[in-house]
C-alpha cells in the first residue's frame, strides 16, 4: 500500500515513509492534515510504519491527533479496530482525547478495546484510557457498556481491569434492558463454569441478582428461563432475594420453568421455598397449569415428589385441583390440550378425576366430546363418575351415544351406568341410539340389560313403549330391532299416572294393531315371527286382521292369514267377524282369502266359532238353551277354535247344573273330549263348579279320564285350589287319587307344586279321606310332596305333611332335600324339625352321606340321625342328645342341625 502512494503524495510524505537526512522544517504545517486518495493521513501512515519520530514531528507541526476519517472514527479508534497497539499507545501518550466516541455507534475507545481479541498490550491501553478519563460507564448507541462488551467478547483482561475500578457501575442496563450480569450468566450457560467465572465475579462485586425488566416485569431469573438458559437459572436461583417474584402477568419463575419442563430448576426453587400455588393475574393459573400447557411430564413428577415429602396437612403442598379463571384444573386443561400422557401422572398426584371445568364438563365429558375413546375408558378405569351430568343434564352415556363411541358405551354399561336415565329431551339411551341409526350401540345396550320397553310419555300424556313410539313415528328399522331384542310385543298404550291420554290411551291397540293401521308390513312380519299375539283384541274387540281389512292393506292381510294360529272367527263389539268386516268394506280379495283359510267361515250358524248353542251356553241363558234343545240342535257340535270344546264343556265351565243335566238328557256325549283331551269333568273341576262335578259323577262320567298332560279331574281341582270340587271327587266317587300324570306327579304333588292359600286344608282333606295315602311317593324327578312344598315356601302345607309323618330325609335325583335346598332363611326347616313328634321311617336309602356327600365305604359307615332320619357318615352324626319327645331318654346319635334344634329350640 505504501508503494502505491509514492506517486501521488507530497514530497514530505515520501520523506516520512522513507526516512533520510532532510530538513523537516520545510514542510508546511497547513498541509499535514490532508487526506490522501486512499484515505490515509501522514500521521496515520507514520504510526503504521512505527516511525515515532516522524509522527512526533507531524504532531509538532500541528497534525490533528483527534482528526476523524470519513466514517467518523478518530486515529485512536482506527488503531484499536486494526489491533495496532503501537499507534494506540503513541496517541494516548501524546494526549489524544480518549473520551471521543465513534460517530456511527457512539463507541468509546474503551468499548472498542473491550471487544478486541487480538490487540497487544490491551491492559496497558486500558489503563491509559482510564487515566485519560475515559467514561468507564459510558454507553454506546445500543446502550452497551465496556463491561458488557468485554463479557460478550470473552475479554477477561479488560473485564478484570474494569472490575477493579471503584466508580464502575455494575447494573447499568442497555437498550435491551439487560445488565452485565445477564451476559455473564449467558456465558455461564455456554460453558464458563470455572470457579472464577464472570457471573461469580460480578455477584461478588455487588451486581444485583434481582434486576427486573421494565417492559414486562420479568426478573433476571425469569429472563434466563424464558431464553432456555436453565443451567444459568439453576446457578442464579440460590442467589436471588425473592424466589417468588411475579412479573406483570403474575408469573413466577416456577411458572416459566413449568412451561419449559425444567424439572431441575423446579426442584431447586421448591427447596428454596418457592410457592407452588401462586396464580397468574388474568388466567389465574398455577405452575401446575403451566405444566399442563407445556406437556411437562418431568415437572409434574417433581411436584408429586415434593408433595410426598411434606407433612400430610402442609399448607405448602401443591394443589393439584386448583382452578383457573375458566374453571379448569391442571387435569382438565391437559385433557383439553390433548396432552393425554399427563392424565395418569396428574391422577397419581391426587388430581380429582371428576373435577369440572368452567363449562361444567367433567374430564369424562370432555374426553367423550373429543371422541377420544381411549382417554374416556382410561378415566373410567380411574374412577370417573359414570352418571355425572352436564349443565344440559346429559350423562356420559348420552354423550357417548351422541358421539357414536360404542366402545365407551360398552365400558359404561360394564360399570353399571343407569341406562334408563332420560336425556334433556326425555329420551332413554336405547331410543337415542336407535333414533340416530346406531344399531351397534343399541345392541351393546341390550346386551347389558337395557330395558327394551322403556315406558315413557306418549301422545297427550299417555304411557307408551319404545315399540309403540317407533311404529307411531314410522321408524321401521328401530321397531324391528326392538322386536328382535325381546321387547313386549303385545301390550297396548296405557293412561298416564293421573289418567292422562286421549284415544291412544284407551284404544288398547297392540303394536300389531298399530302396524296394521299404518301399513308397516316388515314390522308385522317381524312381530309374527317373534310370537306376537295375532289374535289380540283392542277396545272394540277388533283383531289386527280386522284393522288390516278396514285399512285395505292387502299384503298384511295375506301375511296374517298365513299364520296357523290366527282365529278368523273372532267378532268385534259390533258382532262382525273378519269375513263380515271384509264384506262391509267391499274387500272381496280379503273375503276370498278368509274363505280359503276357513271354508265354513261363511256359514250362518258359526260367525264367531260358536253356533247359537255355544253362545247361549256361554251366556248361561237357560231359556235359550232349553229352546235350542227343543228344536233338536246338535248337542255335540264343537266350538270351531283351537279348543274344539263340545257344548257340554261350555256348560260345565259356566256352572249351571240344570243346563248340564239338560244337555246330558238331550244326548250330549259325556265322554267327549276337547283338543286337550279334557272331558267336561276336567273343565268343571278347573272352573270350580262343584255342583256340576257332582252332576257329572252321578251321570256316570269317567272320573279317571286323563287329558293330554295325564291329569285327571282331581289333578286339576287341586291345582286350581277348588276344595269343594276336591271333596266331591274324594267322597262321591272312587277316583284314582294316586294316578300319575306325564310328569310322574300324583294329585298331592300337583297340590304342593301349584298350591293356593287353601292348599293345607286340601291336604288335610286328602289325609282325612285317605289315611294311607302315600305321602312320600316321588315324581319323575325324585321330588316328594314335602320337598316340593318346601321349595315353594308353603310352610302351612309343609307342617301338615310333617304332622302326617312325611319323611324329611328323602332327596331328589339331583341330591336335593329340604336340608340342602338353598333358601333365604332356614327358619321353616327348624320349625319343621321342632314339630317332629315321632321318628320317621328309615325306608330311604342312599350311597353317600346326605350332609357332606362322601360315599359310604368299608371305612365310612352308614348311620341314621335318630331325629330327622337322614343317612349320614359318622363324622356328620357325631352329636348325641336325648330326644325326650320321642321317648329317648338316653343320648342318641343325631346330626348337627337336629342337635342345635333339640338343644336350643327354635326362636
Amino acid at each position: 500500500m505504501l508503494q502505491s502512494t509514492y506517486d501521488v503524495l507530497p514530497p514530505f510524505i515520501t520523506l516520512i515513509t522513507k526516512p533520510r537526512n532532510t530538513d523537516y522544517n520545510m514542510i508546511y504545517s497547513h498541509i499535514v492534515n490532508l487526506w490522501g486518495p486512499d484515505g490515509d493521513l501522514p500521521l496515520d501512515l507514520a504510526l503504521r510504519a512505527k516511525n515515532a519520530s516522524i509522527a512526533a514531528t507531524l504532531i509538532q507541526h500541528n497534525a490533528d491527533i483527534n482528526i476523524r476519517d470519513n466514517k467518523g472514527d478518530t486515529l485512536l479508534h482506527r488503531a484499536i479496530k486494526q489491533d495496532d497497539s503501537f499507534s494506540a499507545l503513541f496517541l494516548l501518550e501524546n494526549n489524544c482525547d480518549a473520551t471521543l466516541t465513534t460517530r456511527t455507534e457512539n463507541d468509546t475507545a474503551l468499548h472498542l478495546l473491550a471487544g478486541s481479541h487480538q490487540i497487544e498490550n490491551s491492559e496497558k491501553i486500558a489503563e491509559k484510557l482510564i487515566n485519560r478519563n475515559v467514561n468507564i460507564n459510558g454507553q454506546n448507541r445500543q446502550g452497551y457498556t465496556a463491561l458488557q462488551i468485554a463479557i460478550m467478547a470473552d475479554n477477561r483482561p479488560i473485564f478484570d481491569i474494569l472490575l477493579l475500578q471503584p466508580t464502575l457501575e455494575l447494573n447499568i442496563r442497555n437498550q435491551l434492558d439487560h445488565t452485565a450480569l445477564y451476559y455473564a450468566l449467558l456465558k455461564y450457560e455456554s460453558g464458563d463454569r470455572d470457579e472464577q467465572n464472570y457471573a461469580t465475579d460480578l455477584l461478588n462485586a455487588g451486581a444485583q441478582s434481582d434486576t427486573v425488566e421494565s417492559e414486562n416485569g420479568n426478573s433476571l431469573l425469569q429472563v434466563l428461563l424464558k431464553e432456555c438458559a436453565k443451567d444459568a437459572a439453576n446457578f442464579l436461583a440460590p442467589k436471588v432475594a425473592n424466589i417468588n417474584h411475579v412479573n406483570l402477568n403474575g408469573e413466577t419463575a416456577l411458572h416459566v420453568a413449568a412451561l419449559k419442563n425444567y424439572s431441575s430448576f423446579i426442584k431447586i426453587a421448591l427447596y428454596l421455598g418457592a410457592s407452588p400455588n401462586l396464580v397468574t393475574m388474568e388466567e389465574r393459573q398455577s405452575p401446575l397449569h403451566y405444566c399442563a400447557k407445556g406437556n411437562s411430564t418431568d415437572c409434574i413428577n417433581v411436584f408429586i415428589e415434593y408433595n410426598e415429602s411434606l407433612d400430610k396437612d402442609s399448607k405448602m403442598a401443591v394443589n393439584f385441583n386448583a382452578r383457573d379463571a375458566e374453571g379448569d384444573t391442571p387435569l382438565s386443561l391437559a385433557l383439553s390440550l390433548n396432552h393425554k400422557s399427563l392424565v395418569p401422572i396428574l391422577i397419581k398426584g391426587k388430581a380429582d378425576v371428576n373435577v369440572r371445568n368452567g363449562k361444567d364438563f367433567t374430564l369424562l365429558h370432555q374426553a367423550i366430546l373429543k371422541e377420544d375413546a381411549v382417554t374416556a375408558i382410561f378415566l373410567l378405569d380411574n374412577g370417573a363418575d359414570i352418571n355425572a351430568k352436564t349443565a344440559e343434564y346429559e350423562t356420559p352415556l348420552q354423550l357417548a351415544i351422541h358421539c357414536r363411541l360404542s366402545e365407551v358405551v360398552d365400558a359404561l354399561c360394564i360399570r353399571g351406568v343407569d341406562m334408563s336415565a332420560p336425556d334433556r329431551l326425555g329420551n332413554c339411551a336405547l331410543w337415542a341410539a336407535l333414533d340416530s341409526g346406531q344399531d351397534d350401540i343399541a345392541s351393546v345396550l341390550v346386551r347389558h340389560g337395557a330395558d327394551t320397553d322403556c315406558w315413557g310419555p306418549g301422545p297427550e300424556g299417555c304411557r307408551q313403549t319404545l315399540l309403540h313410539r317407533s311404529i307411531d313415528e314410522n321408524k321401521e328399522p328401530a321397531a324391528i330391532f326392538l322386536i328382535q331384542a325381546g321387547c313386549d310385543l303385545d301390550s297396548p298404550r296405557m293412561e298416564g299416572p293421573n289418567g292422562e291420554g286421549g284415544d291412544e290411551a284407551k284404544d288398547k291397540a297392540s303394536p300389531l294393531h298399530l302396524c296394521c293401521q299404518w301399513g308397516l308390513e316388515p314390522v308385522v312380519q317381524t312381530l309374527v315371527e317373534h310370537g306376537a299375539n295375532i289374535n289380540s283384541r283392542d277396545a272394540e274387540n277388533k283383531t289386527p286382521l280386522h284393522i288390516a281389512i278396514e285399512n285395505q292393506h292387502d299384503a298384511i292381510i295375506s301375511l296374517l292369514l298365513r299364520v296357523p294360529e290366527i282365529d278368523v272367527s273372532l267378532r268385534d263389539k259390533s258382532g262382525l267377524s273378519p269375513f263380515a268386516t271384509a264384506l262391509t268394506f267391499r274387500n272381496n280379495k280379503a273375503a276370498q282369502a278368509i274363505l280359503d283359510k276357513l271354508p265354513t267361515a261363511a256359514e250362518q250358524f258359526d260367525t264367531k266359532g260358536h253356533n247359537f248353542l255355544h253362545t247361549a251356553l256361554k251366556k248361561g241363558d237357560l231359556e235359550s238353551v232349553v229352546f235350542l234343545l227343543s228344536v233338536h240342535v246338535d248337542v255335540n257340535s264343537r266350538v270351531q277354535d283351537s279348543t274344539m270344546s263340545p257344548p257340554l264343556h261350555l256348560a260345565a265351565r259356566n256352572g249351571n247344573e240344570m243346563i248340564v243335566r239338560s244337555l246330558i238328557l238331550a244326548g250330549a256325549r259325556i265322554e267327549d273330549t276337547d283338543a286337550h283331551k279334557r272331558t267336561a269333568l276336567h273343565v268343571a273341576a278347573e272352573a270350580g263348579n262343584a255342583s256340576v262335578v257332582s252332576a257329572l259323577i252321578h251321570t256316570h262320567a269317567n272320573f279317571d279320564a286323563q287329558d293330554c298332560n295325564g291329569d285327571n279331574a282331581l289333578h286339576i281341582a287341586v291345582k286350581e285350589g277348588h276344595i269343594g270340587v276336591v271333596r266331591e271327587l274324594l267322597t262321591q266317587c272312587t277316583i284314582n287319587a294316586e294316578a300319575n300324570n306325564i310328569k310322574g306327579r300324583n294329585p298331592l304333588h300337583e297340590l304342593c307344586q301349584y298350591g293356593k292359600e287353601n292348599a293345607a286344608a286340601i291336604c288335610e282333606l286328602f289325609l282325612e279321606t285317605m289315611p294311607e295315602y302315600p305321602i312320600d311317593k316321588t315324581d319323575l324327578n325324585g321330588n316328594t310332596p314335602l320337598l316340593i312344598a318346601y321349595m315353594k315356601g308353603n310352610g302351612n302345607l309343609c307342617r301338615v305333611l310333617v304332622k302326617a309323618k312325611a319323611s324329611l330325609a328323602i332327596e331328589n335325583r339331583d341330591k336335593v332335600n329340604i336340608f340342602n335346598y338353598q333358601v333365604a332363611t332356614k327358619q321353616l326347616l327348624y320349625r319343621l324339625l321342632d314339630q317332629l313328634s315321632e321318628q320317621t321311617s328309615w325306608n330311604y336309602n342312599t350311597d353317600m352321606c346326605q350332609e357332606c356327600g362322601k360315599n359310604f365305604t368299608i371305612t365310612i359307615r352308614r348311620h341314621h340321625c335318630r331325629h330327622c332320619s337322614r343317612i349320614l357318615c359318622g363324622k356328620c352324626s357325631d352329636q348325641e342328645v336325648p330326644i325326650i319327645k320321642f321317648g329317648e331318654n338316653k343320648p342318641v346319635r343325631v346330626c348337627k342341625i337336629c342337635f342345635d334344634v333339640l338343644k336350643s329350640g327354635v326362636s
